[in-house]
């Protein structure tokens, strides 16, 4: 039988990791620069852990796991039955106990509700770990990838979310990919269904909405129109949806929209406070974080309670490359309530996927060892190898041919792995204690004593 891979799943190569590290380790230096610590949670988390707090969406796209034991013939028969439950929308502990994790936010939540009494608050953590959806597979959008959040946790102060704005910036301006930051707020949607008296299709709202940007005005009235809104419930979502203008001119229009509804009002407030603090702050390194008031943007996650955030890719269609928001209450989910919280996420695989496209990385990914030792023969190969074994307690990458064969098989052999120095040490090297060392990218090669081998490659 041919191999194949889960679809959704990829198998990664060394030059594929490399890049990957590449990713992880600017984003990582990037959080620890404001003093993010790392955290790891287990693959799996109890079923009851993750469903309900992605939305019914969300929780059809979990990836439960079987029970052990099923196979047992006292089990068997429940199990069948339990299945056919579990296809009608049921859950079943006799069948399935435990899931993937979606994202890494929820788990963060619990271990945080598990933990808080010894957590020094703020938390602020990151973690890079992979997740799993059972999502239909396409480009930029894996059943298997990986995220990198950044979280903090046990404070009210806005400063963090203008905070997530420059990590945001800051990390992809390192990467040098040119991006789109918009902003929203869950309570300005949450006052649009209020002015609509359609609170109870708060979801149904923000769920259309989101797609103005994919299907056109005409067909998010359509998609309205299927989920019971009438005509003039329609109509103020027009009107809210045409907002145009500068970052203050749409505040300025949503406060005459929201003039008699108080939570849509402290949206307005937080964010025009979020935005003071962005204009306001000294010149970084990488300049200041220019982002857009984006009145669609609604992320599909149940637990925002304010700010959201969403990164788009400028010159390539790819979706979403990160997103985040606030979430006032989400360890309340698991019995700690009162605990506020602010987070953000980048998508590696996606970001991957442009630094791809867009030939973005460092030509330095592509190299692997420095020098290739090669295979002149048993005592000279025993000999090269003990020459390589001092220049790798140097820091100096290398490796050796495994065994004697044509030059021209052994150049091609380094070609091949990109590694841009061959070195030869021949019996007559072997008497007059030097190498010759090719430069395969010049084409050009130098004769040099064996004492002088660490200094030609450390320079």
């Amino acid at each position: 039988m041919k191999p194949t891979l889960p679809q959704g799943t990829r198998d990664f190569s060394a030059q594929v990791i490399r890049k990957r590290g590449y990713i992880f380790d600017t984003i990582r230096t990037v959080f620890e620069l404001y003093g993010f610590e790392p955290l790891e949670t287990p693959a799996l988390e109890n079923l009851d852990t993750l469903t309900g707090k992605y939305g019914d969406e969300g929780d059809k796209l979990i990836f439960k796991i079987l029970n052990n034991g099923l196979d047992n013939s006292q089990k068997h028969e429940q199990a069948k039955e339990d299945f056919k439950k579990i296809l009608r929308g049921k859950s079943v502990k006799t069948l399935t106990e435990k899931a993937l994790r979606y994202d890494l936010t929820i788990p963060f939540a619990r271990y945080v509700a598990m933990n808080y009494g010894q957590l020094t608050m703020p938390y602020k953590r990151y973690q890079m770990q992979a997740v799993w959806r059972a999502d239909r597979p396409q480009k930029g959008r894996y059943r298997e990838f990986y995220q990198c959040d950044a979280d903090v946790v046990g404070s009210y102060s806005f400063m963090y979310d203008a905070e997530f704005a420059f990590i945001y910036w800051e990390v992809f301006k390192r990467l040098g990919i040119d991006i789109e930051l918009n902003l929203n707020n869950r309570k300005i949607l949450t006052s649009l269904a209020a002015l609509c008296n359609a609170t109870d299709k708060m979801m149904s709202i923000t769920v259309a909405i989101d797609k103005l940007d994919k299907i056109g005005i005409e067909k998010v009235k359509q998609e309205l129109e299927k989920n019971g809104l009438g005509p003039r419930q329609i109509k103020i979502i027009e009107d809210y949806l045409n907002i145009k203008g500068t970052n203050q001119q749409k505040l300025d229009s949503l406060k005459t929209l929201f003039l008699n509804i108080e939570e849509g009002k402290k949206g307005i407030e937080e964010l025009e406070f979020i935005l003071s603090l962005l204009h306001d702050a000294p010149e970084g390194a990488f300049g200041k974080p220019k982002v857009n008031i984006h009145l669609t943007l609604a992320r599909g996650l149940n637990y925002y309670t304010g700010v959201i955030y969403e990164v788009k890719a400028k010159n390539i269609e790819i979706g979403s490359i990160g997103g985040g928001g606030r979430y006032n209450d989400l360890t309340g989910l698991f019995g700690v309530p009162d605990m506020p919280g602010v987070g953000i996420s980048f998508g590696v695989d996606r970001i991957y996927d442009v630094m791809d496209e867009l030939n973005l990385f460092p030509e330095k990914m592509q190299k692997g060892a420095t020098a290739l030792f090669f295979n002149m023969g048993t005592e000279e190969s025993k000999f090269a190898f003990f020459q390589m074994q001092q220049l790798r307690a140097k820091g100096i990458s290398c490796e050796l041919f495994p065994e004697p064969a044509k030059m021209d098989k052994q150049f091609k052999y380094a070609s091949k792995k990109n590694i841009n120095y061959a070195v030869i040490i021949g019996s007559e090297e072997i008497k007059t204690q030097s190498c010759v060392v090719k430069d395969l990218v010049k084409n050009e090669q130098v004769t040099i004593g064996l004492n002088e081998i660490k200094d030609y490659f450390t320079k």
